[in-house]
């Protein structure tokens, strides 16, 4: 990739964090490195084509940042204080209000929209590596479906995350709980196999008295 299009891209970022989606064009993307309006559109063709290639770019650096954490995470409970940690640090590095950005901007801009949704797909992605590693052979990784989890856990804290921002109690509220639930199966994990062999059988029932009961 070329030096002028990773330039343009940080450029689109840095427009986006100071003036809002509102106020993004190709003139003020330039204008953020001094280059010629004329290359946004040589190397992006459009506007909406420079901020969907920015917000894939700036997904892929923030993973690459906190793949060894999630890595690292050796329970669901670690996982959800990771998440809490990474909010944290997203919100006061202004990544969460850029999301807003990108988000806001999605609407009636197809490509852009496209882009937006792929790099949430990329955490959801990652999000289920680390619950298939976590789960696989677990008493209740027969039970979850890993895919739809990941999309949860990452729809909730997007949610969250633009939620903070109205209503911050409430939120916290919400990540407390978040907290409990991994603690919850934590306690189910530490009660030794036979427990667990019938937290198991009892979970089977429930989901087979679910199933016939549709």
């Amino acid at each position: 990739m070329s030096d002028t299009r990773e330039r343009l891209m940080e450029a689109a970022i840095s427009a986006l964090r100071r003036q809002g989606i509102s106020g993004v064009s190709a003139r003020t993307i330039a204008g953020e490195i001094g280059a010629n309006q004329a290359l946004v559109f040589y190397h992006f063709k459009t506007v909406e084509g420079l901020l969907a290639a920015a917000v894939l770019r700036e997904t892929g650096l923030r993973l690459d940042r906190y793949r060894p954490a999630l890595d690292a995470a050796d329970s669901l409970r670690e996982l959800l204080s990771l998440g809490q940690r990474l909010h944290q640090e997203e919100r006061a590095a202004g990544n969460v209000a850029l999301l807003g950005q990108f988000l806001a901007g999605s609407t009636g801009q197809p490509r852009l929209a496209e882009a937006t949704a792929a790099a949430l797909q990329l955490w959801t992605d990652e999000l289920q590596r680390v619950l298939e590693r976590l789960y696989t052979g677990h008493p209740l990784g027969e039970f979850l479906d890993l895919p739809g989890l990941a999309r949860a856990v990452a729809a909730a804290f997007v949610g969250l995350e633009l939620y903070e921002g109205v209503d911050p109690q409430g939120a916290a509220g919400a990540f407390a709980a978040l907290d409990r639930l991994g603690a919850l199966v934590e306690v189910v994990d530490g009660l030794g196999p036979v427990v667990s062999r019938a937290v198991r059988a009892k979970v089977r029932r429930e989901v087979g008295r679910g199933g016939a009961s549709e």
